[in-house]
Parts: structure tokens; C-alpha cells; sequence
């Protein structure tokens, strides 16, 4: 099951909600929008793969709880140019946040490359990584909606992936092999490197 197809059910993409660091968590008003039964709308959703439970709350309002994160490799580009200055190069600067952080996720594929980081995996178990994905699970949402707030939106996911880039490193340190649990972190940093605006060196 993709984000896609959850939103092709729904008519409309749902809304990240909550961390996900325990728990991968959407809600959607979809059924209300439609005045559609929410208990149908939930059994549909609930017959796609991927999907471990909905719940129905208040007047119609789906809780969604996916099995894992879905990491969407293709993510669709932000069509917004921010036109924040170059410098000064400090963390002040939101601009210098934004395009550091697509140079950081070009250097992570760069070395994950050289290190022999395998290829695919599945989502990252560390609750920094699981920070971006849910940053990143905004984006559907926001592409349709007519307030958007892109630049908000790109610096949270620039903070986000620097956090997770300096606490749980996405290519092997010191003597540690390559593993299936870099190969997961190297796959954010593709998506992230895709959506961020900037130069791939800084």
C-alpha cells in the first residue's frame, strides 16, 4: 500500500498525525467531506495492505494505523522557489538551513556509495529517522492544499534531517559494517535530497 492509494480511497490525502515514533498514524475528515458512512469508508481502508487498524472517532473522523512507514521514493517536487539569501552561511539562516541539508543528504549518498551501503531496506527504527518520514508524509497534503506554507515546511524538514543526520549517522562510523539499517537511513536521505532545494556541495 502507498500513500496513493490510501489517498485514492479516500478521495483525499490523509493527515500525518503524531510523532511516529511508536505508532505510523494518519487521520482524515475524508467520510464528513463526502458525507459517506465512515464505517464503510473505514472498511475499505482497513481491506488495503499495509493497514494494522482504523478507528472511527466523533462524528466520522478515520484513524489510521499503518503497519510501518511508507517511504515514498518519487516524491512529488515542490513547485516553490524560496528566495532566501545565500549568506550569511550561519543557522540563522533558514535559506543556508534548507540547501545545507539537501548537500548534506548528496554527501550521504555520495559516501553510502563508497562504503559499499547495500541497496533498499526497510523503514529506519530510529525515532529521528521516523522525525523525517512523518515530515515528510505532510507533503501530499500540502501539494493540494491552497495554503501550503512551503517555506515553514522546508525549514521543518531541514531541522528535521540535520537532527537525524547527527544522531543516528546514515553511513557506518569507525570499524561498524554496512547495514540494512543504513541502507534504510540512505533511502530518507534520497527523498530528502529530492524535495530540499540546493546545490549538491556547500
Amino acid at each position: 500500500m502507498t500513500p496513493g492509494e490510501l489517498a485514492g480511497v479516500l478521495g483525499e490525502p490523509p493527515v500525518p498525525e503524531g510523532t511516529w515514533e511508536r505508532e505510523v498514524v494518519y487521520v482524515s475528515a475524508a467520510a464528513l467531506r463526502r458525507r459517506l458512512p465512515p464505517g464503510e469508508l473505514a472498511a475499505q481502508v482497513g481491506g488495503l495492505g499495509g493497514v494494522a487498524a482504523v478507528e472511527v472517532r466523533g462524528k466520522g473522523f478515520l484513524r489510521i494505523v499503518l503497519s510501518e512507514p511508507y517511504l515514498d521514493m518519487e516524491p512529488a517536487p515542490v513547485p516553490f522557489e524560496p528566495g532566501w539569501p545565500d549568506f550569511p552561511r550561519t543557522w540563522d539562516n533558514p535559506g543556508f538551513v534548507v540547501r545545507y541539508g539537501h548537500a548534506r543528504a548528496c554527501a550521504v549518498l555520495r559516501w553510502a556509495a563508497r562504503l559499499g551501503v547495500p541497496e533498499g531496506g526497510g523503514a529506519p527504527p530510529d525515532p529521528p529517522h521516523r522525525w523525517v518520514l512523518r515530515v515528510l508524509a505532510e507533503l501530499p497534503g500540502r501539494l493540494v492544499s491552497r495554503e501550503p506554507g512551503w517555506e515553514g515546511y522546508l525549514l521543518r524538514l531541514a531541522l528535521a534531517y540535520h537532527d537525524a543526520h547527527e544522531r543516528a549517522p546514515a553511513v557506518p562510523v569507525g570499524d561498524e559494517e554496512p547495514g540494512p539499517v543504513h541502507a534504510a537511513r540512505v533511502r530518507v536521505a534520497d527523498v530528502v535530497r529530492k524535495v530540499l532545494p540546493g546545490p549538491d556541495r556547500i
